[in-house]
């Protein structure tokens, strides 16, 4: 499933996607994806993957989500920020404990292992018998 906005260019649909909304708002977009989520897997982007990063690990440095993951897939991609990120730290305007729920990794199994561990340590997944027509789930 997945959540695209819409954009006046450059913003195409993941072609690998079964079931997929076109969003108007960045803010809808941003909300869905935290909502009905146990963790976030962040591929290399632009501005918007970006804002989307910074704002959700901003809600779990605040407090507002709790032990949620956060893969980022892409090791060359990430690895700068991740290294500003440490400048962060040693300034003081992040701590520590800010950066262990991030992931960085170029293995799926690794992510998903990262994954599991946050999901079955503070979850409890209770699977719906119904789908639910408005999430577009099907039987």
């Amino acid at each position: 499933m997945g959540c695209n906005v819409r954009l006046p260019f450059e913003q195409q649909p993941n072609p690998y996607l079964h079931t997929r909304v076109t969003i108007n708002f960045f803010f809808v977009r941003k909300v869905l994806l935290l909502k009905y989520s146990y963790a976030f897997v962040v591929m290399p982007g632009g501005w918007g993957t970006m804002d989307e990063l910074f704002e959700t690990l901003t809600l779990v440095q605040t407090g507002v989500i709790h032990n949620f993951p956060v893969v980022l897939m892409g090791r060359e991609y990430y690895q700068p920020l991740l290294a500003y990120m440490q400048d962060m730290i040693r300034v003081g305007t992040i701590s520590e404990k800010d950066l262990k729920l991030i992931c960085l990794t170029d293995d799926v199994a690794e992510a998903q292992q990262h994954i599991q561990t946050y999901v079955q340590q503070h979850y409890k997944i209770i699977r719906r018998r119904k789908p639910l027509w408005w999430l577009l789930e099907r039987v």
